[in-house]
């Protein structure tokens, strides 16, 4: 098995150019874009170990990679759209670079372009990668639904929101790992047990994002912490939190936008600290993680590509960032 490092200069070496001289312009520009502002690249990256944990077919497995990533990336562009959002990992959003149709335009042929990778598959493939890539499609948009949603709940229960983060976040990575044990030629038993490991390492993944939001390191966060409590998104932690006493205020809090937020941050940060919502997150996380990896154990690899898996789940729950 390579590097990580190693496996994401190959998944990077492949993306690019890969729309610099299509036309028009303004349709193609925009995906180059929004695919060229960076990003963490989990899911491509881990189409590509999974496909060599089984198989070393990693190089078979870079168009798989290619649609996750470009689809990914078409859902944050909507998702931008949706929430008005006029920055992307610390550049101008699509729609604020260009316009609101270009960014509709633009994300919807990524999705189409996604789509048509699965088409270099032989068919023994292809059907499999399309099905799992339309039902994990589909999933991402009840996710982000449910998401919209619960900005107009008054009440959101924590299975609610597990739900919620599982279908916009953790089954992507969840298919992405499937995908390459697909391409890779692993039986329907192991597809299902590397899917369940992806499936709640995501779950972990993002719950480790809320509590990064609030707790995490600025200098190495990249943005302003405490932006989940400026726009009185309904967090884990903020779920957890509203179980102990100080959950009037705490309501009252998400319930206003004031001017300079960095004093209502302060204060929601005491209250996830001494209600015990921060620490109760980061049992939640290590709770995910584990059960991952009690599915991991059920996967037929060798020692050291299990601890290979492992340790990336651990780098993945232990970062700062």
């Amino acid at each position: 098995m390579k590097n990580i490092d190693v496996y994401k200069a190959k998944f990077l070496e492949n993306l690019e150019g890969r729309y610099t001289d299509k036309k028009p312009d303004n349709l193609y520009q925009p995906i180059e874009y929004i695919l060229n502002l960076g990003g963490k690249r989990i899911r491509p990256v881990l189409v590509l170990i999974s496909a060599d944990l089984f198989a070393d077919k990693s190089s078979e497995a870079i168009d798989a990679a290619l649609a996750i990533e470009i689809f990914h990336n078409f859902s944050l562009v909507h998702d931008d759209i949706m929430d008005a959002a006029p920055l992307r990992r610390g550049k101008a959003t699509v729609h604020e670079k260009w316009d609101i149709n270009t960014g509709i335009l633009s994300g919807d042929a990524m999705l189409i372009t996604a789509y048509q990778l699965f088409e270099n598959y032989p068919v023994e493939h292809f059907k499999p990668l399309a099905q799992l890539f339309s039902k994990t499609a589909l999933e991402v948009c009840e996710g982000q639904q449910y998401d919209i949603d619960f900005e107009t709940q008054t009440e959101v229960d924590i299975d609610a929101y597990i739900k919620m983060i599982e279908y916009k976040t953790a089954v992507l990575v969840g298919a992405a790992l499937k995908m390459g044990a697909i391409i890779a030629g692993a039986n329907q038993e192991q597809q299902t047990y590397i899917y369940e490991f992806g499936r709640l390492l995501g779950i972990a993944f993002q719950i480790k994002d809320d509590y990064l939001d609030v707790f995490g390191d600025e200098s190495e966060f990249g943005k302003q912490l405490g932006g989940d409590i400026i726009e009185n998104k309904k967090t884990y932690l903020y779920l957890k939190a509203l179980e102990g006493k100080q959950k009037e205020q705490l309501q009252h809090l998400f319930s206003v936008t004031p001017l300079d937020p960095s004093a209502k941050i302060k204060t929601v940060k005491h209250i996830y600290e001494a209600s015990g919502a921060a620490e109760a997150t980061l049992k939640e996380i290590e709770k995910y993680t584990l059960m991952a990896f009690e599915c991991l154990e059920k996967i037929e690899l060798s020692d050291d590509r299990k601890a290979y898996l492992k340790n990336f789940g651990l780098n993945l729950m232990n970062r700062t960032f």
